[in-house]
């Protein structure tokens, strides 16, 4: 990818401190976009924030719990008052939870799950809204899993935050698509070795799946060439 791509361009990713995120931060740092790092584990961001940096691009880091609304309204004051716009936001940060049968939830889980997955979501489009409809070409992708679409025995809690996340992003980019530039995406990116994907199948060789990088280079790509609204794909 061509380093200077997204030169001037500011990207928000959260969930930044490993896997997908991790990834997708460097591969947009390198593509020359500013990125700014989220995600609770302040450790793991100055680790990504330093890969950015050693390939040549820039980055700001920013440690949070994204479930507290509080903090996500603090970032937002914050971007803005540093960034005009915000040209790029990948909403990649989410909970499992843990795997059971829905008679079996509990039910405090499943409300943090929510939070998370959903509520807090919504949080950050509502925060950041203004800064996108300021970027000439906005964009937004929302990392999802199968499970949102296609119901498995055990994963109902995962399951419900993700369909219920697709239709809160898609219901988003359909209030905005005729006012503004905003476009918005879901992308799945399939079995991916990740620790919420070791967690989930803790007898899986790790090496049998797809790297983050191999996601992230795709959410890149998305970034970098632009993709009609509503755009949904599953990186194989």
């Amino acid at each position: 990818m061509n380093d200077t791509l997204l030169a001037g361009q500011t990207a928000l990713v959260t969930g930044a401190s490993r896997g997908i995120g991790a990834a997708t931060a460097l591969a947009l740092g390198r593509a020359g976009a500013h990125v700014v790092l989220t995600a609770r584990t302040a450790g793991g961001l100055e680790e990504v924030e330093e890969a950015i940096f050693a390939a040549g691009g820039s980055a700001t880091i920013a440690p949070m719990d994204l479930a507290e609304n509080e903090s996500v309204s603090r970032l937002a004051v914050a971007i803005a008052e540093r960034w005009p716009a915000l040209d790029m936001l990948v909403l990649n940060a989410a909970s499992l939870g843990t795997l059971s049968a829905v008679p079996a939830f509990d039910f405090k889980e499943f409300a943090k799950v929510l939070t998370l997955n959903v509520t807090a979501q919504a949080a950050m489009l509502a925060a950041f809204d203004p800064l996108l409809k300021k970027a000439p070409n906005a964009r937004v992708i929302g990392v999802t899993s199968s499970v949102g679409r296609t119901p498995r025995a055990y994963w109902g809690m995962y399951g419900a935050s993700k369909a219920a996340f697709e239709n809160l992003l898609l219901s988003y980019g359909e209030e905005v698509r005729h006012i503004s530039a905003i476009r918005a995406a879901i992308l799945d990116p399939g079995a991916t070795r990740t620790k919420m994907r070791a967690r989930a199948f803790p007898g899986e060789d790790p090496q049998t799946v797809k790297a983050p990088e191999a996601v992230a280079d795709r959410i890149a790509a998305l970034l970098t060439s632009g993709f009609d609204h509503g755009h949904f794909e599953r990186v194989g």
